[in-house]
């Protein structure tokens, strides 16, 4: 007797009520083990993949691409199932490969003179007049797209003036193109992006942060760093993390946000911080950063990164946060106009790092200079604090000692 189990789209999080079948990895008929990845699906926040709840015989009863409601079949496994054999199959016996018949004798071939060749049409409609062809000629015109209106087709000149300019000339090249179907994550990355650009008063500034201070610690401590804390890198996101979070502390207004008619501002700094992982962008949160070391920064940021990039990253890694640090100088952006993640007012872009000459003390000097750019929200953020904001994280990123480090490097970074 056959024990059918019917597997249902468990609830990846809390306000997610659908999700897509993205990927299936098992095919229809397959014997799946307890446990197994059977099924990659897509919600609006993130990627997770469906473990087969039992061992058996699995049915399909959703096809890539599908939309499904959290709680729907999305499989049957019948459990009663007996695990097959390892090995293939015997194979059937070949069937007996029929005899070949003696040629037949072939008729004596009679030569006929072969038809002239028709001429290839050259216009979709009749012949073009004299004028009309040297248009079509001077204009390049593509002659099978015109219609003629003169009698019998006929192209007129008018029809030639009027025709559309030809795109070109195929060259031979490969010209093929491909549709695919959007992921739900990416779907919902789209929606949120356009309603940040639409429904926000976002607007941008500048600065630029001078980024040898921070090379002269990192490369005096940075060794110590990776062998007293296991291999752990010491980064530029713990700089720029903790001179935020200071920043945020001496402008909370970039730490609120609009919710109808009202203002959250929050006492904690849960800092989003965009990862580039196999499905594209994922914004996990470093929670209450304000109480982090540098060492617990960059320990959570590589915690966070290895999920997005091992696609492990869960709904609750990415749910909150009350300001987004986006850094696009890993890719060799040199200047941005980042975008908010709402409902967040503030979002801080840093830049790839290029040695430019720069005045210091009424002299020329080369240094490795960084831009920095932050969008914020100006119905609720106001140019002062903005300007300000972002002058305090040059301010910290450019005396690190001081602003962040309360005078002792080794201390704060615990060696």
């Amino acid at each position: 007797m056959s024990n059918i189990l019917e597997m249902k789209v468990p609830s990846p999080g809390e306000s997610i009520t659908e999700v897509e079948i993205a990927t299936w990895l098992v095919k229809d008929g397959d014997y799946v083990e307890k446990d197994q990845a059977i099924a990659e699906v897509d919600s609006d926040k993130a990627t997770l993949e469906l473990p087969a709840e039992a061992s058996g015989i699995i049915t399909l009863k959703a096809a890539e691409g599908d939309a499904v409601a959290v709680g729907a079949v999305v499989c049957l496994i019948d459990t009663s199932a007996a695990k097959p054999a390892a090995g293939a199959a015997a194979e059937a016996p070949k069937a007996e490969a029929p005899k070949a018949e003696a040629p037949k004798a072939e008729a004596p071939k009679v030569e006929t003179p072969a038809a002239p060749a028709a001429a290839a049409p050259t216009y979709a409609s009749g012949t073009p007049s004299p004028a009309a062809r040297k248009i079509i000629e001077e204009r390049q015109l593509d002659p099978t797209a015109i219609k003629g209106t003169g009698k019998d087709g006929r192209i007129t000149k008018d029809d030639a003036v009027n025709a559309p300019a030809s795109m070109g000339t195929p060259t031979g090249g490969n010209r093929s193109s491909s549709r695919t179907k959007l992921s739900m994550l990416r779907r919902k990355v789209a929606e949120r992006l356009v309603a940040a650009k639409n429904e926000t008063a976002m607007l941008t500034t500048f600065n630029e942060v001078n980024m040898t201070p921070i090379n002269i610690i990192r490369n005096q401590y940075k060794d110590a760093f990776k062998a007293k804390h296991g291999g752990l890198s010491l980064g530029y996101m713990s700089f720029f993390t903790k001179a935020v979070v200071r920043a945020l502390q001496l402008y909370p207004d970039v730490n609120s946000m609009i919710d109808g008619n009202d203002k959250i501002s929050y006492d904690f700094c849960d800092i989003s911080v965009a990862v580039s992982g196999p499905k594209g962008l994922m914004v996990p949160v470093v929670r209450n950063a304000e109480n982090l070391t540098f060492r617990g920064v960059e320990a959570e940021i590589k915690r966070l990164a290895l999920r997005a990039r091992d696609g492990q990253i869960t709904v609750d890694d990415m749910t909150g946060g009350t300001f987004t640090i986006s850094n696009g100088g890993v890719f060799g952006s040199m200047l941005s106009t980042p975008i908010i993640n709402p409902p967040q007012s503030g979002i801080l872009g840093m830049h790839n790092i290029i040695e430019r000459p720069i005045a210091v003390n009424g002299k020329v000097e080369i240094h490795p200079m960084m831009y920095v750019a932050l969008s914020y929200d100006h119905r609720i953020i106001d140019g002062r604090e903005s300007v300000g904001f972002l002058v305090a994280v040059k301010e910290a990123l450019e005396n690190p000692l001081e602003l962040l480090m309360n005078g002792d490097a080794q201390k704060a970074l615990e060696l």
